[in-house]
């Protein structure tokens, strides 16, 4: 059954200056079966990085050998991190209203605002950004536009590739590099015209 998030705010097509790229990582990959073990959010202000949210969060639940393997993220490493509840606090607390951006940032948003709902009784409003959708248009010859390969496309470091803030550092550098493309520029000019 499709979970409706019917509050969430809106994707965008938008080349925004101010903003704060989001990535989580998790145990699996559906809000209702998994849980978020790392939490980071990166704001920026006419495109220069300003503060970072970083936490673990501990999960109810056990992380499975294939996801320390993916992240580096363990069981010892969440002994003693912020519950779900206290570090969804705190990130709603650092984003503010600001738009959100993010690779295939959907995926991210969906466990954020189930998160906040739950434990908090609150909806996740912001808009976003996907890099994502701006990479499938403007980079269609592309046989991978995952973050990674995207990123070695242009020669970007993915250097600790699946930690949040690494991954919220690898996000940025390819979104920054499409904006000073000008097929992504031409893209939201006749998406905001049509």
């Amino acid at each position: 059954m499709k979970t409706i998030r019917d509050r969430k705010g809106k994707s965008r097509l938008l080349l925004p200056g101010d903003y704060c790229v989001v990535d989580i990582e998790t145990t699996g990959l559906a809000p209702e079966e998994s849980e978020i073990i790392e939490i980071a959010a990166v704001r920026y202000r006419d495109f220069k990085k300003g503060e970072v949210y970083s936490t673990l969060v501990k999960p109810q639940n056990r992380i499975s050998g294939f996801i320390t393997e993916l992240t580096g993220i363990s069981n010892d490493m969440v002994a003693d991190a912020p519950r779900r509840e206290e570090a969804i606090s705190g990130f709603r607390e650092f984003v503010g209203d600001d738009i959100i951006l993010g690779y295939n940032v959907n995926f991210d948003i969906n466990f954020l605002y189930d998160a906040l709902l739950k434990c908090h009784g609150t909806y996740l409003r912001n808009d976003f950004v996907d890099v994502l959708r701006f990479t499938r248009k403007a980079l269609a010859d592309l046989e991978s536009r995952s973050q990674v390969k995207v990123a070695e496309h242009f020669g970007i470091s993915t250097g600790g590739a699946h930690r949040a803030v690494n991954d919220c550092d690898i996000c940025n550098a390819i979104y920054q590099k499409m904006c000073t493309e000008q097929c992504i520029i031409e893209l939201t000019k006749k998406k905001s015209r049509g």
